[in-house]
């Protein structure tokens, strides 16, 4: 059996037996045509908070504050030191989204447990 016989993939169009039981498809990426997982990402988040009712933009916005970028968040002092030496090594577009600081819970959060302790049996 020749590889042409099973491997029905052609350049530029579906076969017959792959569209007939489809009842639409679409092709999306982002215009830059840069990331298109992110872009996919995106995507699925904004079908998620669609209504299915209509054609109008959800509320949400198009991108987050990472977009193109892929995050890194050291948490020690060594941790935020061998990121900046592997960017100095490795040629890198970067934005510090954050400067170094402490790392401190948000003042919602509780400090002291609701749940009486455990003092054993």
């Amino acid at each position: 059996m020749r590889a042409s016989e099973f491997i029905t993939e052609q350049a530029g169009k579906m076969a017959h037996h792959q569209h007939m039981p489809m009842k639409g498809s679409e092709l999306v990426r982002d215009g830059d045509h840069l990331d298109r997982i992110y872009h996919m990402n995106r995507f699925m988040m904004a079908m998620a908070s669609a209504d299915g009712r209509s054609h109008k933009p959800v509320d949400m916005d198009e991108s987050s504050w990472t977009e193109k970028y892929n995050t890194i968040h050291p948490y020690t002092e060594e941790e935020h030191n061998m990121v900046k030496q592997a960017m100095a090594t490795v040629k890198t577009d970067h934005i510090s989204a954050l400067k170094d600081h402490s790392s401190l819970e948000p003042d919602d959060v509780y400090r002291v447990s609701p749940v009486k302790g455990f003092k054993g049996y």
